[in-house]
């Protein structure tokens, strides 16, 4: 997960590798972010122990999880937003490293450029394990295994290997991100006030990238240590990962899961890959992943160069910039996550969306650094929040035997976004400039704004193998919505009621 960002460009120069490496890092996480979905009922269905029912009763009620109830679910959303905590720290310091790394192997923009698809093989590899790691060791395994990998990763690097052996261990530490991001993802994504707890552990992971490149800076250029020392700190940090996890997630174990999968599953048929894939909203989420998370990448990775080469300010000034876009996802993800299921989901995206196309408009046509400072805020703080309702939405949408198929699936496609947005807008910026960056990303965003808008309006019914089987048009049924919304008039459906 360390190096990733594949947005490629070779005579640029490292200055346009780095900060390209730093954004993509992060929304590897976003990727991450995204494996988190592919066991989203999985998980919750093994935790989630507070099913009860009453003799003689054909009902049964179910009480839902809450972050501090049953209590030890207080020390595990601890270590939910200490893990994703960690993973910030680590994406965001890479493009503080890059300048540093690239000179010390005497590697070129082109060399360099293997590494930054590796992180996005880790998370499809992790897509295929996460399944199995559940079944077999549950979540305690899972709590284990991600720092373990990551460890297994960085102690090699804190050693400063030769460059051949960077995309291996790459690979070794974003599977760890794969697996545990996506496990944590699941289970609060099923907690009580879901939005809330999703942006506050979002949140702790923009915190980290924010953090990471100033600490990795420091170390460098205040306190003179080699760049690879950096890594003994994520050697640290993922040390604790392994005991703090593992503790608190120890009752959660691979029979307990198996024994709730058995119940739940009791009479019901196995659902193949092959019926998931016939319903549509399957393939728009994945293609709505894949823009989000390439338009993330792109933008945290390539906002420094641009400051530099196209605003011509100081690198100082540049860095401050990029960590302004990620202190603004932070806040979107903490703040915003109050705010988006009370408004709706799908509306509220909408909404965030068509403020990120203004934000990223002033950024590119208004050559002023005090505005571009101002629009990579905005821009970040509205985006913070997609992912998390995102994966929202999609539980609401699928049919419940759907999820882990289809919410995979979704996510494996769009980690693509990861390397392959960065890498167009680094192929087109060899030739044309890295100023390509700004259209580029207003494309994206308008691309995924009309992929959102074509979702279906309501959930899919369960055993459908025709795509789209919701109750309406999901374009024509958004703008009643709003309208509804912004009128006071009754009679609008809401994504949240329709789709309990």
């Amino acid at each position: 997960m360390f190096f990733a960002s594949s947005r490629t460009g070779d005579s640029r120069s490292l200055s346009l590798s780095v900060d390209c490496v730093l954004g993509r890092k992060q929304t590897i996480r976003s990727l991450t972010r995204i494996n988190q979905t592919t066991s989203q009922i999985g998980l919750a269905d093994m935790t989630n122990e507070s099913s009860t029912s009453n003799e003689g009763d054909e009902t049964s009620s179910t009480e839902i999880e809450k972050w501090n109830y049953p209590r030890e679910n207080i020390l595990r959303f601890a270590t939910t937003c200490f893990s994703l905590f960690g993973m910030g720290l680590n994406d965001g310091s890479i493009g503080a490293l890059l300048p540093y790394i690239g000179p010390y192997y005497d590697v070129g923009y082109t060399t360099v450029s293997t590494v930054f698809v590796v992180p996005v093989v880790g998370y499809v590899i992790s897509a295929f394990l996460n399944n199995w790691v559940h079944e077999r060791f549950g979540q305690r395994g899972v709590a284990f295994l991600g720092p373990f990998l990551r460890l297994c990763a960085f102690a090699p690097l804190s050693l400063h290997p030769p460059f051949v052996w960077l995309p291996f261990l790459l690979c070794f530490a974003s599977t760890g991100n794969g697996i545990e991001d996506g496990a944590y993802n699941t289970w609060v994504g099923n907690l009580d006030r879901a939005n809330e707890l999703l942006g506050l552990m979002h949140g702790a992971y923009g915190l980290g990238a924010t953090v990471g490149p100033l600490v990795a800076t420091a170390m460098v250029t205040k306190f003179g240590f080699p760049w690879y020392t950096y890594f003994y700190v994520m050697i640290g940090a993922n040390a604790v990962g392994v005991v703090f996890g593992t503790t608190s997630f120890w009752t959660a174990t691979g029979a307990a899961y198996r024994e709730r999968r058995a119940k739940e599953n009791a009479g019901k048929e196995a659902i193949p890959l092959s019926t998931v894939l016939k319903g549509v909203t399957v393939w728009l989420l994945a293609i709505f992943l894949l823009g989000y998370v390439g338009t993330e990448v792109s933008l945290g990775g390539w906002i420094p160069t641009f400051m530099i080469e196209v605003r011509h300010v100081s690198g100082f000034l540049a860095g401050l910039t990029s960590t302004l876009f990620w202190l603004g996802l932070t806040m979107g993800r903490v703040v915003l996550g109050f705010v988006t299921g009370r408004v709706g989901e799908r509306l509220a995206i909408i909404v965030y969306l068509v403020l990120c196309i203004v934000s990223q408009c002033l950024y590119w046509l208004v050559p002023s650094f005090v505005v571009s400072m101002g629009a990579v805020t905005s821009l970040g703080f509205f985006m913070g929040p997609l992912f998390p309702a995102t994966i929202v939405v999609a539980t609401k949408l699928l049919p419940a035997e759907h999820h882990i198929s289809a919410i995979g699936f979704a996510a494996a496609i769009g980690s693509g976004g990861a390397a392959i947005l960065p890498f167009i807008v680094g192929a087109i910026a060899q030739n044309h400039g890295v100023e390509v960056l700004q259209p580029i990303v207003v494309m994206a965003l308008v691309f995924i704004l009309s992929i959102w808008l074509s979702l279906p309006s309501g959930p899919q019914k369960s055993g459908s193998d025709s795509p789209g089987d919701a109750p309406e048009g999901g374009l024509m049924q958004t703008v009643r919505d709003l309208f509804g919304r912004c009128t006071g008039r009754r009679g609008y459906i809401r994504l949240e009621d329709d789709a309990v």
